[in-house]
């Protein structure tokens, strides 16, 4: 718990095995409640390893359902368990898990609704290992999505992310896509609805164990981003309404 709020740590976890230990080790209790471990369809032992350490919750997705349907998996499975904090940490140790009480604090105490881990706030991210075409992409790609959604963000790539519940209860996250896109698909959504965001310091860890995008999948990923930007752009002046941003929702 923060003060009275309860906290779920939820880990989208692919082939996670060597580095998921390490992360569940350094998930700081008893501040979080609960975790919950999504395994999508991995191929080496990251379920078996889940199940021997102890986690509270392990869900199976019997076929790979792609980075985004692994989150709404996490989101949904959180907000049964009635979370008040929802903080979503990759298994692969990329992100340190010591930060979970500065992100916890920013919504327990009423700040922020959501809080980023910024890889790019501190000038740390090429010292950490980011490689320069990932960096220079981040960079590109972060300001023209703060000219088309008007906000101004550091950065908009993190898999470091926390939300109050009412956040992810407003959102129709089954609008968005099962892929890599889910992420910014999903901030587009947040500034859209003018939820406050929270960017804090993160220290960049790049290292062969750690889940990374190759370079291909890296420029479709890309691509993919400069099309939720328009499309948040038409959306936002009138000029073209996106389903996107529909929700039933209050």
């Amino acid at each position: 718990m923060y003060k009275d709020h309860k906290v779920v740590v939820v880990l989208p976890a692919y082939n996670a095995a060597k580095t998921l230990e390490k992360t569940w080790n350094e998930i700081p209790r008893p501040l979080v409640d609960e975790v919950v471990l999504v395994d999508d369809a991995s191929r080496d032992d990251t379920l078996a390893l889940a199940e021997q350490l102890g986690i509270q919750h392990i869900i199976r997705h019997e076929k790979n359902r792609g980075y985004g349907g692994n989150q709404k998996s996490c989101y949904r499975k959180a907000l049964e368990l009635n979370a008040d904090i929802v903080i979503m940490l990759h298994p692969d140790y990329q992100y340190t898990p010591q930060l979970i009480p500065a992100m916890a604090s920013l919504i327990g105490e009423g700040l922020y609704p959501v809080v980023l881990g910024s890889r790019i706030l501190g000038n740390g991210a090429l010292r950490g290992g980011m490689p320069l075409y990932k960096y220079i992409a981040n960079r590109f790609l972060t300001a023209f999505q703060n000219l088309c959604t008007g906000a101004k963000l550091s950065e908009y790539h993190t898999g470091y992310r926390a939300f109050s519940a009412d956040v992810l209860r407003s959102l129709d996250l089954e609008r968005n896509d099962d892929n890599f896109i889910f992420d910014n698909q999903m901030l587009a959504q947040i500034i859209e609805r003018q939820f406050d965001i929270a960017e804090i310091t993160c220290p960049t860890k790049y290292f062969p164990e750690a889940s990374s995008i190759r370079i291909w999948p890296s420029t479709v990923y890309g691509l993919g981003v400069v099309k939720v930007s328009l499309i948040h752009l038409l959306h936002r002046s009138g000029l073209r309404k996106s389903d996107l941003f529909k929700s039933d929702n209050p």
